[in-house]
């Protein structure tokens, strides 16, 4: 989350700000974006946050991206960028999504609106209007609700649940009339924290701490490691969104949102080494800066989107709402040399 400055600290700020220019991390290679959302419903605030994407593997070009305004709810987009639908939840934070089977493509988001008790907001997504269909609220935690992600296991759908003072529990979702929540695992960062992102393959979790950089916890574990530092090279605090590409059994990219320059980080998988970095530079469509949520997802999207979608949260859309831009994942290969 951006660093606000108040307007009665900004006068006595800025010749410290003028001595002191910006950190830059390493040289990021340009891609520009093949499309963006509608600006999101709350203007002239920081409002628009992650984006989550579900892909129609019947008609790829007809999928879809669930995006939060986290002042007003939860937004779906086409790919067109059209928005297809709005609720009014209130504050949510982060989102993802998880195809469920026969329960459906299952929609959660991190609700905020009780700043001392976290909870998750839970919906079903038509897949053919885009439409949500709210199925409940249940328990995300002790504190304020802040970053989510999901996993898939052989058991459940399990929900990642990240509060604002870095603490991370772990919950088994029940589907049923009335979803229910168990808390199945705790663990902690030392600071603040929110993007995080899960293997699919086997559970392994990342978590991104703002300013000191992105932890990995195995599946089971309590304790984690810092496997990128928030260095000034590749990443340059605030650490902020985070979203992971796999590829075969172990390897794929993990990527990261480097907001503290405007840039992106990508990792590989399995050991988290640093390949590069990149940036969406105005082009069509606007440029990205500030960026708090991504999301990645491979596979056809349709001819503008062929090997997969990035979406990134665009914290300067002038003279509009913010925005989501969405890039095409062989741009940003071609571009790093993958």
């Amino acid at each position: 989350m951006r660093r606000i400055v108040m307007a009665s600290a900004l006068a006595a700020s800025l010749a410290a700000c003028a001595a002191t220019p910006p950190i830059a991390g390493l040289p990021a290679v340009p891609v520009t974006a093949s499309g963006e959302t509608k600006p999101v419903g709350t203007a002239n605030a920081d409002a628009a946050d992650d984006p989550a994407i579900w892909r129609n593997p019947a008609d790829p070009a007809a999928s879809y991206i669930v995006a939060t305004d986290k002042k007003a709810g939860l937004q779906v987009y086409d790919l067109a960028g059209k928005l297809v639908f709005a609720e009014e939840s209130g504050r949510v934070n982060n989102v993802d999504l998880a195809d469920m089977g026969p329960d459906g493509v299952i929609v959660v988001a991190s609700d905020r609106n009780d700043l001392a008790n976290a909870h998750l907001v839970i919906w079903r997504l038509d897949k053919a209007t885009g439409h949500l269909a709210r199925l409940g609220r249940v328990p995300g935690g002790t504190g304020e609700g802040y970053g989510l992600c999901l996993w898939k296991g052989a058991d459940g759908l399990y929900a990642f649940s990240v509060l604002k003072d870095g603490t991370v529990e772990e919950f088994l979702l029940s589907l049923g009339s009335e979803p229910a929540s168990r808390m199945v695992r705790k663990m902690k960062v030392p600071t603040q924290a929110e993007g995080c992102v899960v293997d699919p393959r086997d559970g392994t979790l990342y978590v991104g701490e703002e300013d000191a950089g992105i932890w990995r916890f195995a599946p089971g574990e309590t304790a984690g490691t810092v496997v990128a530092p928030a260095d000034n090279k590749y990443l340059v605090a605030d650490v902020e969104g985070l979203a992971l590409l796999p590829d075969g059994a172990r390897g794929g990219y993990l990527l990261a949102s480097s907001q503290g320059d405007n840039s992106y980080a990508v990792f590989s998988l399995p050991d988290v080494a640093p390949i590069g970095r990149f940036r969406i530079a105005a082009g069509t469509f606007g440029a990205t800066e500030e960026t708090d949520g991504i999301e990645v997802m491979g596979g056809s999207f349709g001819p503008e989107y062929p090997e997969g979608l990035f979406v990134a949260q665009d914290g300067h859309n002038a003279p509009q709402a913010q925005n989501f831009k969405l890039v095409s994942w062989k741009a940003i290969r071609e571009a790093l040399g993958l």
